[in-house]
């Protein structure tokens, strides 16, 4: 039965890293508010090695709709900028030589249809990874050497019982994330 414990805490710990990572790239779908964290993904070329922007910047939002990225170096703007344009975030960076301006434009009801879809598919993925582990789980607890037919029955809806919390957990940060892009 304690081999069985080891399984299941594995599976639980694997699972919570499938629903961080879902909610990780969740954030990076922009529900059109600024939000710094739509620029967590570009990489900019800094003395010849890629680094993430907010390595070589600050970036700030001072309202809803506008973020700022001032370079640490003056001559790093237009690098930030041709990498902010090579990410394709749907935003056109304006610089007035001190600083990057990014103003986000309002979603209009396509663009919002499309990032729910997107949203969907990324929660999904989410859901493919946990049934997998599912499997997997249960797959080794059939191996056990040495347990009862009880013992692996017991197991077996454990992992099930820990595969619908985090499809449940997953389904509430679908539904949150729509409602976030939905919102106008």
């Amino acid at each position: 039965m304690e081999e069985i414990q080891l399984y299941l805490d594995e599976a639980r710990e694997l699972m919570q890293k499938a629903y961080v990572h879902v909610g990780n790239e969740l954030v990076k779908i922009r529900a059109g508010k600024a939000n710094p964290s739509m620029l967590d993904g570009v990489m900019v070329s800094y003395y010849g090695t890629m680094s993430p922007i907010n390595q070589v910047a600050s970036i700030t939002t001072p309202d809803a709709r506008t973020i700022f990225i001032k370079p640490w170096e003056k001559g790093l703007i237009h690098e930030i900028e041709k990498a902010i344009i090579n990410a394709n975030l749907g935003v056109t960076p304006q610089n007035d030589g001190q600083q990057i301006i990014l103003n986000v434009p309002q979603l209009t009801e396509e663009r919002r249809r499309q990032l729910v879809k997107q949203v969907g598919q990324e929660v999904e993925h989410g859901k493919i990874s946990i049934r997998n582990i599912r499997k997997e789980t249960n797959e080794q607890i059939k191996k056990i050497k040495g347990v009862s037919e009880d013992d692996i029955k017991n197991g077996e809806e454990e992992v099930q019982k820990l595969t619908n919390e985090f499809i449940q957990k997953m389904d509430a940060l679908m539904k949150k994330k729509e409602s976030e892009i939905m919102t106008v």
